[in-house]
């Protein structure tokens, strides 16, 4: 495995795309949490996040904004390069060539697993990172005091913030491997994220008990209200708080390894072709 997980790195490492996808990421989470929230509050225009005013923009927020973005919108593009990471491989038909090396399909895709592992605590840590610049700058525009999380808040947000992450990645390349594409895993991934999760949330749920109810155990709710257990505002689209921390956090684990379970079954069982 350690073979192949030195190979994904490199590859990981050496993809454009993967480099894009973290430069858009960042660009969202920079506009979105930091640049149009506080461009609002210094014009004076209001917006959602207006009631919440500046103290949401300072450094002692960085955790709960960090997250914030991570059970829609970020986590859709970590889910997109899930389904890179293995449905590339459909795409470009080197399944065979990376077989033929010798190692197992089990450690091929431990080894890819493992290097997305990698790259989302890279994205989460890039997203925190450029939270803590965001809320600095804000903090001394506003001459504010910079009263910053506690490290044990830090790491458990990083921690949060990786599984949310990790889960969107695995159900991407779980619909890699059951679709052996790129572009559709892609768009089922992006539909259910962007369009059926808020459907759901919004239309189906306020009018039916059983979908409210079933709510509370689907990914994405789960993964908001994670979010929110450490301090993202419920301003924010995907954030929600219809189950525990606790709950969610076990559920959102439950889901990724469901998630790299179901996808190793199917690599091994099926053909490559």
């Amino acid at each position: 495995m350690s073979g192949s997980f030195r190979a994904e790195l490199v590859k990981l490492v050496r993809r454009p795309a993967a480099w894009l996808l973290l430069a858009i990421t960042l660009v969202l989470a920079a506009l979105f949490t930091y640049v149009f929230p506080y461009a609002g509050y210094a014009g004076g225009t209001g917006g959602p996040n207006s009631e919440r005013g500046l103290p949401a923009l300072l450094p002692d927020q960085l955790v709960g904004n960090s997250l914030g973005g991570l059970p829609v919108f970020l986590g859709a593009i970590v889910l997109i390069l899930g389904v890179l990471v293995v449905g590339g491989e459909y795409g470009w038909g080197t399944w065979k060539t990376v077989l033929s090396q010798g190692p197992s399909r089990t450690a091929v895709y431990a080894g890819k697993l493992a290097a997305l592992g990698v790259a989302a605590l890279v994205v989460v840590l890039a997203v925190f990172g450029v939270g803590a610049v965001g809320s600095a700058l804000i903090a001394a525009a506003e001459s504010q005091p910079a009263h910053w999380p506690g490290l044990g808040d830090l790491l458990t947000g990083v921690g949060a913030g990786w599984l949310i992450a990790m889960m969107w990645a695995m159900l991407g390349v779980v619909l890699a491997v059951a679709l052996r594409a790129v572009a559709l895993p892609v768009g089922l991934g992006l539909v259910w994220m962007l369009a059926v999760q808020n459907l759901l949330a919004a239309i189906a749920a306020p009018l039916l008990d059983w979908v409210a109810q079933l709510q509370k155990g689907l990914p994405g709710p789960n993964a908001g209200s994670l979010a929110a257990a450490l301090g993202a505002s419920s301003d924010t689209p995907g954030v929600t708080t219809s189950v525990g921390g606790g709950q969610a956090a076990l559920v959102v684990a439950g889901y990724l390894v469901a998630f790299a379970a179901a996808g190793a079954v199917l690599l091994r069982r099926r053909d490559i072709d």
